[in-house]
């Protein structure tokens, strides 16, 4: 089984950004304890600023993984492309967030991916990628 972490924009910071909201661990390091745990999964791991590029990971995901992870971070709430191309996709996305959206601001209780996802996991920390990866099993 091969499964694709998508992060976007600002959780290349985790570790130094708002440690009280989004823990003190790197996701580099935090991906390398997930290698290690699920080794009969073939985890990849991409991470970008760009909303498009985000659109184009997901899009070559569907070609080349049997599912996804999807931390859209801030474009969960305002990108209608990448909830488009989650639609246009034909393998499962999970959608994650490291803090519970519903929690925070009201702007961040909307998101574009919902609706389209096989399913959401939030407020776990970065245990939500564990759980996500889980569900595929």
């Amino acid at each position: 089984m091969k499964i694709r972490i998508i992060n976007g924009p600002n959780l290349n910071l985790l570790g130094k950004r708002e440690p009280e909201i989004y823990g003190g661990h790197s996701f580099e390091d935090y991906f390398k304890e997930l290698q290690a745990k699920f080794k009969n999964i073939e985890l990849s791991y991409i991470q970008s600023n760009v909303e498009g590029e985000l659109i184009t990971h997901i899009q070559e995901a569907d070609t080349t993984c049997d599912g996804v992870i999807l931390n859209a971070a801030a474009y969960t709430h305002t990108s209608v492309g990448i909830g488009d191309a989650v639609a246009a996709i034909g393998i499962p996305v999970i959608e994650v967030h490291i803090s519970n959206t519903f929690g925070r601001e009201e702007f961040r209780h909307q998101s574009f991916i919902s609706k389209y996802a096989k399913g959401v996991i939030l407020g776990f920390g970065l245990q939500s990628y564990d759980l996500a990866i889980q569900s595929f099993l």
